[in-house]
């Protein structure tokens, strides 16, 4: 047994101080964990989420690759590699919605991570009291994962803070980051970024031990290209969990190129192969699928580029849409977001002002080469993510007031804080501190200031955990309960649809007399038609009444006059309680009554 002394010693100075901190460490986590869950919990509210949630539960069922979430482009593009022939072509089963349908949107690290999570946490998706509703279980779950994630980038956080600076920096700015209100939106929303920062944190904190090691001369060549190695494989993944990532293996091969003396080239190369080598068979299986690279995500740059990116995303046949894109229209794409981003985004990453004083300190020069190397690397991934940001966005990305992983620009986040706090512990020896309690004050000050944006959201009142409008899982279950598993349903958030009701649903047409009915006539018929807010709330003259939305606009006017459906289309029965029964924002319209007299 100890002697007592030499006890609080340990606790004092060695390992049993470590043990200590992080147990404190692991309760304020799961401390804040709770109190964000009670209060600011929400449903899933974005489209990703919800697509890659429905994604990883057929592959936890042993469903494979398939969504219940079917994009009409997507049938287009199914179309045109089977109409091109080829042994590994998809056929007409598939394209006309008669078989499992291919997803062509997600990479597949996320939807996997979330399958596996799936196997092993239970989730309960039936809801078992529509009338006692208050939060989803799977999204509660699903949001747990992320947390995880999140707490596993604060820790890199920390350990990189620690290494380029030293450990007060790294603590600070591990709290910093973990006190950030829109990382925690982030926890919530289902979305991969958490994933894809720590992936980003583990590749900058490989690459600097490699630049320490070979300016050290403590490496040899054969560890310094597996490292190499492992920053491709890092960013391949990455690449896998966002597509858009991949474009930081160009400022990791710069990074290599400059500072890695004369093993840069070879290491640069291997960065690449290994980058190439885990991307590949991916690229491999969607051109095999759908005749392109990167399934529908590779239409993400004519988004907006003189071509609408909702349109083409709800169309049949966007060829003729496509034609319209070309350098003119991505030129003043790029310059029209450049000019948001610079303006409104990068001044203020992370909702925090820490990002001024990583500003403020591209002017003071380091002693420490690790550090003056690590700015020119943030500098280089900051210029690549603002421009693949700017040529990446969607109308995901302007979808209301909720988060996007096409934010790309969230992942240097992290790194940028860990200078803003390296410039504020340089500004704090300039005061002269000579006591430890004031210089504790000083940064205690500091840290809650950086957090308030954190700190008042927890205030009253209680946040609503239901993302309505449009989405309210007890009727999306309800609706989508009143359709056979086999059937398949139209609506305008397909995507919650697939994921709390559980079954096929294609995306709103663009066109009602040209794409409504070539799906329901020739490829499968459509058992409902579910319409939201999104639609119903609709602008009259811009979008219901525009020229190519016509047709459905009209439909819907005529509804609301007349009380009754069309004759000619083929869903006439209002659910009651649904509009064109009752004034409501929602509409389900079926071919026969399926409720059995219950009600909404």
């Amino acid at each position: 047994m100890l002697p007592l002394q030499e006890l609080i010693h340990r606790l004092e100075e060695g390992a049993g101080r470590r043990w200590i901190l992080m147990t404190m460490g692991i309760l304020v986590a799961i401390t804040m964990v709770t109190v964000y869950d009670t209060r600011e919990f929400r449903n899933l509210g974005t489209v990703e989420g919800m697509d890659a949630a429905q994604l990883a539960r057929n592959l936890a069922d042993g469903k494979g690759y398939t969504t219940d979430f079917v994009r009409p482009v997507s049938m287009w593009l199914l179309k045109q590699k089977a109409t091109d022939g080829g042994t590994k072509a998809p056929g007409p089963d598939v394209y006309r919605l008669r078989g499992a349908h291919p997803d062509l949107a997600n990479p597949p690290v996320y939807p996997l991570l979330l399958a596996a999570w799936m196997k092993v946490i239970p989730f309960h998706h039936p809801i078992a009291s529509p009338t006692g509703f208050w939060i989803y279980q799977p999204d509660l779950m699903i949001a747990f994962l992320n947390q995880l994630c999140f707490l596993g980038a604060a820790v890199l956080v920390y350990f990189l803070g620690r290494r380029v600076f030293d450990p007060s920096v790294g603590w600070v700015s591990a709290i910093v980051f973990f006190c950030t209100e829109e990382f925690w939106r982030y926890s919530v929303s289902g979305l991969p970024t958490l994933l894809m920062l720590v992936i980003f944190l583990g590749t900058i904190l490989m690459l600097v031990r490699l630049e320490e090691g070979v300016r050290g001369e403590q490496k040899g060549p054969g560890w310094v290209l597996m490292m190499a190695g492992l920053a491709g494989l890092l960013i391949g993944l990455g690449a896998l969990t966002r597509y858009s990532f991949g474009w930081l293996i160009l400022p990791v091969v710069g990074y290599l190129l400059l500072f890695l003396g004369p093993q840069r080239i070879l290491a640069a190369v291997v960065a690449v192969v290994v980058f190439l080598a885990v991307l590949s068979p991916w690229v491999a299986r969607n051109y095999s699928v759908s005749g392109t690279l990167f399934g529908i995500g590779g239409y993400a740059l004519a988004a907006d580029a003189g071509v609408s990116s909702r349109k083409v995303e709800a169309s049949l046949d966007p060829s003729e849409d496509l034609k319209k894109f070309g350098f003119q229209g991505v030129r003043i794409k790029l310059v029209s977001n450049l000019t948001t981003i610079v303006r409104d985004e990068l001044p203020k990453l992370g909702g925090s002002w820490v990002t001024g004083l990583f500003l403020a300190g591209l002017l003071i020069p380091f002693r420490s080469q690790t550090l003056g190397r690590l700015r020119v690397l943030v500098l280089m991934c900051l210029a690549v993510l603002m421009v693949v940001q700017a040529l990446g966005k969607t109308h995901l990305s302007s979808e209301g007031s909720q988060q996007s992983s096409e934010n790309v620009l969230a992942l240097a986040t992290p790194v940028v804080f860990i200078f803003g706090v390296g410039m504020f512990f340089i500004l704090l020896e300039q005061l002269r501190l000579t006591t430890v309690q004031g210089r504790l004050l000083v940064i205690v000050a500091f840290v809650v200031l950086v957090s308030a944006p954190m700190i008042l959201t927890l205030l009253p009142p209680r946040t609503v955990p239901h993302v309505y409008p449009p989405y309210y899982p007890p009727v999306i279950q309800q609706t989508s309960g009143w359709v056979a598993e086999n059937e398949l349903m139209m609506s305008d958030i397909p995507e919650a649809v697939a994921w709390y009701g559980r079954r096929h649903c294609v995306g709103f047409t663009w066109d009602l007399e040209k794409h409504f009915y070539e799906i329901n006539d020739f490829h499968r018929p459509i058992a409902a038609l579910y319409l939201t807010p999104v639609t119903m709330d609709g602008k009259l003259l811009s979008q219901m009444l525009g020229p190519e939305t016509r047709a459905w606009g009209l439909f819907l006017l005529e509804s609301l006059i007349r009380r009754e459906v069309h004759a000619r289309f083929p869903l006439r029965v209002a659910a009651p309680g649904f509009f064109p029964d009752r004034l409501s924002d929602q509409l389900f319209l079926t071919d026969r009554e399926r409720w059995a007299g219950r009600s909404r």
